[in-house]
């Protein structure tokens, strides 16, 4: 029974590694980063709706009384 020749797999596993490594290193520097993040108004806005200053009761078909 042959013997597994294992004195190639040093060189192609740190070559894969490399490789890998470049592949990410050129992806990540070709993604555009915002280059000066300016900070957003966190103030609340009020938006103004009919139901704001109206009492409101939502009446249930169950709590109706029986006619």
């Amino acid at each position: 029974m042959p013997q597994l020749d294992t004195s190639t797999w040093f060189i192609t596993i740190t070559s894969m590694f490399f490789a890998l490594f470049i592949l990410f290193q050129t992806k990540i520097s070709k993604h555009p980063y915002p280059s000066n993040p300016s900070l957003k108004n966190s103030t609340p806005t009020q938006h103004k709706t009919p139901w704001e200053k109206k009492w409101t009761k939502i009446y249930l078909p169950l709590s109706l009384p029986l006619h």
